[in-house]
């Protein structure tokens, strides 16, 4: 999941650069989406992890 953050924030700053403002508008709302799914399930994980050993 974090890598494809990652993946879509590489492609928003490319886009950017090159000037394209719509295509690094919507890589950049993607990757923030994906990025906090990301950090949401791995702060479930720890939870459950933490909850599993206790």
């Amino acid at each position: 999941m974090l890598h494809y953050a990652v993946v879509f924030f590489v492609i928003a700053l490319i886009a950017a650069v090159f000037g394209f403002t719509g295509i690094a508008v919507g890589a950049a709302g993607i990757a923030k989406v994906l990025f906090f799914i990301f950090v949401f399930l791995a702060i479930v994980g720890f939870v459950a992890s933490l909850l599993r050993k206790g």
